[in-house]
Parts: structure tokens; C-alpha cells; sequence
């Protein structure tokens, strides 16, 4: 497969900081990233910043000699799979939807045939102005995409709609206009084309009464972008998810449950039709032997104890694996101490074709943190992932897992007996 280049425009705002770790995170998923600064970017992020993340030449003016020999921004233009313009500002938000063509980067804008994604960033008070709202009509019905912007606070002191979207979001929508390209022999979805999978994200919940309940640490990320890059991949996806605060990524169907039980009938109901199981969810190991229809009040005995009796909820996966006509098995194992270990005896105990590990204890990959660490397990050896967002991790798990599945014929099993 090609490589896909992005020409990554940036724009003079405070936003700008953001970007090169938006460019690392491209970058390590395997995209060429080519930086094209503005005059105004060049206050808030240096071209040696950059170039070193992306390894590429930093692009500035219309007027570079020897890029423009070669008319640079027309080849810039036609070499761009995807046009991303990360802060995109009022200004060339309305450069953009008038045609205007005065610097760089709105050159390249008006020669590309490229998707073009854009995630504005600017005051709350701008983006909120009738011309900016209707800029940004203009160019979502010319076909431009937009991701974001995100609420909250602002660097001018300002609350509101403004703030760019994080790079692991922007990262994720880059994948879904991807899977809409034309272009397939340079898109990933190809890989997975035809392929059903079934995710299982975030904690359950075991009810102890209305307001008070078990459950196990986990934000649902990794599980959400395990489910976006299976679909940016062209993988026809179903998300099950237990209670989380995440949107469901474009074009993925998702199943709300709560308790483990829940999540065991949502995925019997799906597992039919499903070639991959990818088990990200955090189930819960246990449950009340009774869940009170009321609250439970403070004792007003002495005694500051309080027994609860605890059963073992059902096991999903393991259910799953006893299957007769069971899917291809990717399982999750959040360890703390002796990793690679726990994880092989999970494995093989579990029945799984492929186990997927972290070491939680590390608090920079831990269950609230945007970026992990892995170690692919399966038949053939391990595959270790190096530190990245959860993002490009998911992409690595998913195209390692189809191609897993792809030698295997879907036909590898264990058949009750460790292989």
C-alpha cells in the first residue's frame, strides 16, 4: 500500500502549540506529514519544532526560489492525499470559503483535489459571528470536513465554543474522511473491507443499590478507537459499550448496556455475523449476591462494618470461546506486575487468538491517559507497540489483528485445548 502524505497547514493561533504533537502522533501511524506554515504561525510553533517530529522540509512562502522553480505549491497540491489545516483561524476559514489565494496554504487549498479537513480554533466571540458561521456553511457544503471546535476555556480568558479539538480527535477524524476517499490503493480501509467486527468498550457497572455500584477503571478510549480504526479500515462495526462519556465514532453502530450481564446478552446477539471480537471492555469480576430496589441508609449501630456478599459475574469472553463457531478472539489484559507473563497464561486460559497487554502501574498509560504502551501476543510471537496515542495504537491492533486473521483463514481455533 502507499504511503498517504498529509500537507498539515497551520495557522497563526494559540492553538498552533497543539500541533506538533498532532504531527507526531501522524507520523508514527506511518503518514508522511509535510508542514506548511503561515506568517502568522510562525509567532506561535518554529519550523525546527517541526521538522524534527515530521522529518520534512518546512514549507512558508509562495515566494521559496527553488520550491516555486518547480512550482512548488501546485506540486504540494497534488502530492496532498488529505489537505489538514490544524488551527484553522476566522481568517483563512474565510480565505478558504471565498477563494481567496494570497499565501501558501490557500494556494494549496485552491489547487488540490484532496479532502481538505479543517479544525477551527478561534475566541468564542468569532466563531460565533454571523460571517464566521456562514464561512464555515460555505465550505462544509463545498465538501470541506470540519472537526470540532471543542468548549471550554480560552486562553484570551473567554468561555465558549472555540477551542481546537484535541490531536488524538483530530487524528480520528482524519481516518474517517480517509475511509471516504476515493483514492483506495492508498486507503487503509481496504484492509478490512468486508470484515464484521464486534467491539466491547468501557467498565460495567454491578448495582449494590440505586446510587452505589462496583465497577472496574476504565475511560472506554482505547475500546472507542479500536472501533474507529476498524472502521476507517472499511470493517462493518458494531460497538458495544458500557457506561462512558465518548461519542460513537462516525459510521459504528453502538449498543449501550450497564452490568456484565447486559454486556453478555448484547454480545450473543451480535456474535453471529461477527468475523473479529475485539474484548477491550473492563467487566467487572464480580457482583452483589443482591442489588436493594432502595438505598441502602447509614447503620445507626456502632459498628462501623458492613459485609457484602460477592458473586462471580459471567465471563464474557470466556463464554464467547466455548462457542462452536466462535470469531477470530482478540482479548485485553490490564496488568500491573510480572505483564508478559499474566498476559500468556490469560491467553492460553482464556482461549484467545491474540492478547493485547498494558502495564497500567505506568500512570503515563494508565485508564484516563490518552496515550498507551502495548505487547501484541499471539501463536507466532509478540509484536510490541511503542508509547503513542490511543489512537494510532488502535490503528496498529487492528491492521496486526487483520492481517492475524487474513493467514489464518478464519479457521484457527482451539478447540477446548491450548495449541
Amino acid at each position: 500500500m502507499a504511503q498517504i502524505t498529509i500537507v498539515l497547514g497551520i495557522t497563526g493561533g494559540i492553538a498552533a502549540y497543539k500541533t506538533p504533537e498532532l504531527a507526531r502522533q501522524l507520523t508514527a501511524s506511518g503518514v508522511r506529514v509535510i508542514p506548511v506554515l503561515t506568517k502568522g504561525a510562525e509567532n506561535f510553533v518554529t519550523s525546527a519544532t517541526l521538522a524534527a517530529v515530521t522529518g520534512e522540509k518546512v514549507r512558508h512562502s509562495l515566494w521559496d526560489e527553488d520550491a516555486e522553480r518547480a512550482m512548488g505549491h501546485i506540486e504540494l497540491a497534488r502530492l496532498a492525499d488529505v489537505l489538514l489545516v490544524a488551527p484553522a483561524t476566522a481568517n483563512i476559514v474565510a480565505k478558504f470559503s471565498h477563494g481567496i489565494a494570497d499565501d501558501l496554504l490557500s494556494t494549496i487549498y485552491t489547487a488540490t483535489h484532496a479532502p481538505v479537513l479543517i479544525a477551527p480554533a478561534m475566541n468564542q466571540q468569532m466563531y460565533n459571528h454571523t460571517a464566521t458561521q456562514r464561512n464555515l456553511a460555505q465550505l462544509k457544503e463545498d465538501g470541506v470536513h470540519v472537526v470540532g471546535p471543542n468548549s471550554g476555556d480560552q486562553a484570551c480568558g473567554e468561555v465558549g465554543p472555540g477551542r481546537m479539538s484535541e490531536p488524538h480527535e483530530i487524528v480520528t477524524a482524519f481516518h474517517e474522511v480517509l475511509a471516504q476517499t476515493s483514492d483506495r490503493s492508498k486507503c487503509p480501509s481496504s484492509q478490512a473491507n468486508g470484515v464484521r467486527v464486534l467491539v466491547t468498550a468501557g467498565p460495567t457497572r454491578e448495582r449494590i443499590d440505586p446510587v452505589r455500584y462496583l465497577t472496574n477503571a476504565s475511560s472506554g478510549r482505547q475500546g472507542f478507537a479500536v472501533a474507529a480504526a476498524a472502521r476507517a479500515m472499511g470493517a462493518d462495526v458494531t460497538l458495544i459499550s458500557g457506561p462512558v462519556s465518548l461519542d460513537t465514532p462516525p459510521g459504528v453502530h453502538r449498543v449501550n448496556v450497564e452490568s456484565a450481564e447486559e454486556m453478555h446478552n448484547a454480545v450473543h446477539e451480535n456474535i453471529e455475523s461477527c468475523d473479529v471480537l475485539f474484548a477491550v471492555a473492563a467487566v467487572a469480576d464480580y457482583k452483589p449476591t443482591k442489588s436493594h430496589a432502595i438505598k441502602i441508609k447509614k447503620s445507626s449501630e456502632t459498628s462501623q462494618k458492613r459485609s457484602l456478599e460477592l458473586v462471580k459475574t459471567v465471563d464474557v469472553v470466556e463464554s464467547v470461546a466455548d462457542l462452536d463457531n466462535r470469531p477470530f478472539l482478540v482479548g485485553f489484559a490490564a496488568e500491573t506486575n510480572d505483564v508478559i507473563e499474566h498476559a500468556r497464561e490469560k491467553r492460553m486460559r482464556k482461549k484467545l487468538d491474540v492478547i493485547v497487554v498494558n502495564d497500567v502501574s505506568d500512570k503515563s498509560i494508565g485508564f484516563d491517559s490518552f496515550e498507551n504502551r502495548v505487547t501484541l501476543i499471539h501463536d507466532d510471537g509478540d509484536v510490541e507497540i511503542p508509547f503513542a496515542s490511543k489512537d494510532v495504537i488502535a490503528e496498529r491492533i487492528v491492521s496486526e489483528t487483520i492481517g492475524l486473521l487474513a493467514l489464518s483463514g478464519n479457521s484457527t481455533r482451539f478447540n477446548g485445548s491450548t495449541r
